[in-house]
């Protein structure tokens, strides 16, 4: 297959490789002249046999608006464009539908993967129509881990494959977007649990305790060992114990921890189905809080986060009083 690539960022850039080495054709696209195969949008689109396939992978909300309708007027009845970003759900059904009056095919896919898609694959949670869905089956599989080493789930005979090798069909279009926001909702929460933890290790020999009651604890250590058989052990505790091994006291962080947006989201979705979310709510409100005051819980979420996607740190931001 052949298709168009927009964004070639962090992701987005590895992405294209990864087809690439799959034995998929990709052009990319993006305003940075040293990265991108061609010129312009119109460029792009005549550079692709038809249907057009074209893939956005760029930041949510204005920018992917503005590109999707930009889209909207140069391709044809038949044509099919993809949604790879972080973008709200609800902004996915009023683009589908926009799309859909001109004949022209819309798939969200929340993805997930961060700057290590190249090599681990990238999750993905897919909406839209069936039929689509099915037709693209061969750059999702490209794209996605795999089954790897991971054992079989038991009971899973005859169920949908897919899943068993890192991506799925959600259901209609605006599901995959919702799926993968109550994905990073949950990952908020299981973060903040890694930092609060390893907060109270590091904080084992506080002057506050008795004497006999403190402990001054190889905190890196803690999380090595945890890594290998614990029942707490996956991905962010791997980056955790990396983050810990390279910096023993998180000294290079600021603690000064962002938030994306689909935690925020999660936790209307979560208001409007009147649903209890304890936990998620109080990881997002974490992440309010390291904007105004730092604890090594903060440095810790700022470790995963630049561990898993290459978020930096703001440079020189003034804390709120």
């Amino acid at each position: 297959m052949h298709i168009g690539l927009i964004g070639l960022g962090k992701m987005g850039n590895n992405m294209r490789e990864r087809l690439r080495a799959n034995g998929v054709e990709v052009t990319g696209y993006d305003r940075n002249p040293d990265v991108t195969d061609v010129a312009s949008l119109t460029d792009l689109v005549e550079a692709l046999p038809s249907p057009h396939i074209i893939w956005v992978m760029v930041p949510s909300g204005a920018i992917t608006d503005s590109v999707i309708t930009e889209l909207a007027e140069v391709l044809v009845a038949g044509d099919i464009i993809i949604d790879g970003g972080n973008s709200f759900w609800k902004d996915d059904i009023r683009h589908g539908a926009m799309l859909k009056a001109k004949g022209i095919s819309f798939v969200d896919v929340g993805t997930s993967g961060g700057v290590w898609g190249l090599e681990r694959g990238y999750a993905m949670m897919i909406g839209g129509e069936k039929a689509t869905v099915d037709y693209l089956d061969p750059i999702f599989s490209c794209m996605a881990p795999g089954a790897g080493t991971v054992p079989k789930t038991p009971h899973r005979e005859g169920r949908d494959p897919r899943p068993e090798n890192g991506y799925l069909h959600a259901g209609p279009c605006g599901a995959g977007h919702f799926v993968k926001m109550i994905h990073n909702g949950i990952e908020y929460g299981l973060m903040q649990a890694f930092a609060e933890g390893f907060d109270i290790l590091k904080n084992a020999n506080s002057p506050e305790l008795p004497a006999e009651h403190r402990f001054d604890l190889n905190v890196p250590d803690i999380a090595e060992s945890w890594r290998r058989g614990s029942v707490v052990s996956s991905w962010l505790l791997d980056l955790a114990a990396a983050g810990l091994a390279e910096d023993n006291n998180l000294e290079s962080y600021s603690g000064f921890v962002q938030d994306s947006g689909e935690g925020r989201w999660t936790i209307e979705v979560a208001i409007a189905e009147a649903v209890p979310a304890d936990v998620l709510s109080a990881a997002l409100y974490a992440r309010f809080r390291s904007r105004q005051t730092h604890t090594f819980a903060e440095k810790m979420l700022s470790a995963m986060r630049k561990g898993f996607g290459g978020h930096v740190e703001p440079k020189n931001v003034e804390l709120k009083k």
